[in-house]
């Protein structure tokens, strides 16, 4: 597959959760969990095929809300795609390929999302590195995105 990305954009967002790592990551190898606080302000979410290996792969649906003006790069009003475990640290670091599942240009290709689990004291350091962002994707929606989900997550587990 090719990539159409805007010069291999890195984005990323970053917080302190008040929460040991070890229950941050399993919160993303829930899916019961992992689509509850995944999905950014404004949009919910569905998992399927969901097998939290190093090699193994799960589908994710977003959905939009009703009042969202966001178009989805799937559909009018979703973003699918497959996520794929590459490397899984526990308490320490999730790495995942997101592909797309869009007809545009713009957003096909494959991004990588690093997230880092760093203890601190009272809690972790959570950050979300994404490389090779496609150019469909603008940068300030990305971040606020990327943002909206640390702060569900941080509601979700604190």
């Amino acid at each position: 597959m090719s990539n159409v990305f805007s010069d291999n954009r890195t984005d990323t967002a970053s917080r302190v959760i008040m929460a040991e790592p070890k229950t941050i990551y399993q919160a993303f190898l829930n899916p019961k969990s992992l689509v509850l606080w995944l999905p950014p302000k404004g949009m919910s979410g569905q998992i399927s095929n969901f097998d939290p290996r190093e090699g193994e792969t799960y589908n994710m649906t977003l959905i939009y809300e009703e009042d969202q003006l966001s178009s989805g790069k799937t559909s009018e009003n979703t973003d699918i795609y497959q996520g794929k475990f590459l490397e899984l640290v526990p308490y320490k670091r999730i790495v995942q390929l997101v592909i797309f599942d869009s007809e545009s240009p713009d957003f096909m290709g494959e991004m990588i999302q690093k997230w880092l689990l760093e203890s601190i004291p009272g809690g972790t350091r959570v950050t979300v590195i994404c490389k090779n962002v496609p150019k469909g994707i603008r940068k300030e929606d990305h971040v606020l995105g990327l943002k909206s989900t640390l702060e569900n997550l941080a509601i979700f587990v604190e």
